[in-house]
């Protein structure tokens, strides 16, 4: 179950996030968005069972007469190649493994950037994120900051298997938040417009929590206190815009925010006191971890859909005024600040 969280799993199939983070730029969400993200989980699920039969094809049946443990590949496939004496095949898959994931860079690269104009739009980050390339219409200074971003996690976060176990964490962590969004805007929002609208997400919300909740904490202490320290690291940048913005609503922020504030640490303590199975100290035992992990993020869940309110940024979004202000802002962004004269 640790091999969920830490070794490429939720990795691998985080590519259905790229066709959400870009949604509001689809002509027709309620068509493109289902399709690119049941699409893209059932591209990639069909690539890595077919991985996986053709691997295990491959071996002979003394390679697993004492287990898996008589497996030692750090790269399978190519040292699969290598001992059937197939080097061109060894070859492509090393130069596969470079090349390829720089589709993985573009998409995040284009994702991650959009998010963090979306941040700039909301107040959270400096004004410079927010201009946009005046020929290509994409934030060049948010894929800066990204870029930079990138840099510092492979500094710190050095080799495949770190980066990816620490990535696939954090990005666990960002999974808790759509369902409580989901539950909050039905509730406080229902008459607002909804281009895709799911049933049974009353079912489906709580147990997509509380699914990504145990999947936190198969990630095995002390990774889990580690990312969540990281997380938390980050709050000093919120309370600088909130200064600078005047505390404009900082008390029903915090009080619609106070369920995560407390459900990260939280987690981290059953993390610490859990089973040993999972690098906790025993506290729990195996099994019962798992259940009261169950338990308490089911409680979060509860607490954070009756947390959310309808906010100014909700009203803003759909008031027509306020759509014409926003588009005319980014408008002026895109312009380019010298303009060349025209042609006379």
């Amino acid at each position: 179950m640790t091999a969920v969280a830490t070794s490429g799993i939720v990795f691998s199939f985080n590519g259905f996030q790229s066709p959400i983070n870009m949604a509001g730029e689809a002509r027709n969400p309620s068509r493109s968005i289902p399709f690119g993200v049941v699409g893209s989980i059932l591209i990639a699920a069909v690539i890595y069972v077919g991985l996986q039969v053709a691997f295990l094809g491959a071996l002979r049946p003394s390679d697993l007469a004492h287990g898996w443990h008589g497996l030692d590949f750090s790269s399978p496939f190519a040292q699969l190649a290598m001992a059937l004496s197939l080097n061109w095949l060894m070859l492509t898959l090393y130069f596969d493994a470079f090349i390829s994931p720089s589709g993985t860079g573009a998409a995040y690269m284009a994702s991650t950037s959009r998010m963090i104009f979306a941040m700039q739009r909301n107040g959270t980050m400096p004004e410079i994120f927010g201009r946009m390339h005046p020929l290509y219409h994409v934030p060049r200074p948010a894929m800066y900051f990204n870029l930079a971003v990138s840099y510092l996690f492979l500094f710190f976060f050095r080799g495949w298997g770190t980066l990816a176990a620490v990535i696939s964490v954090a990005t666990v962590i960002s999974y808790l938040t759509g369902p409580i969004s989901v539950a909050s805007l039905r509730r406080s929002a229902p008459d607002l417009p909804r281009p895709l609208s799911l049933p049974g997400m009353g079912l489906i919300a709580p147990l997509a929590f509380i699914f990504a909740s145990l999947v936190l904490y198969w990630a095995r202490w002390p990774l889990t206190g580690q990312i969540i320290f990281l997380i938390i690291a980050a709050l000093p940048v919120y309370f600088w815009y909130q200064h600078k913005g005047g505390w404009h609503d900082f008390g029903r922020e915090v009080k619609g925010a106070l369920w995560m504030m407390l459900y990260l640490p939280a987690m981290a303590l059953l993390s610490c006191i859990g089973s040993h199975e999972f690098g906790g100290s025993g506290l729990l035992p195996y099994g019962t971890d798992m259940a009261v992990v169950a338990l308490t993020s089911l409680a979060f869940y509860q607490w954070g859909a009756r947390s959310g309110w309808r906010t100014r940024y909700l009203e803003q979004e759909h008031d027509p005024a306020a759509v014409l202000a926003l588009h005319e802002d980014v408008l002026a962004a895109t312009k380019p600040l010298n303009p060349a004269p025209a042609n006379r």
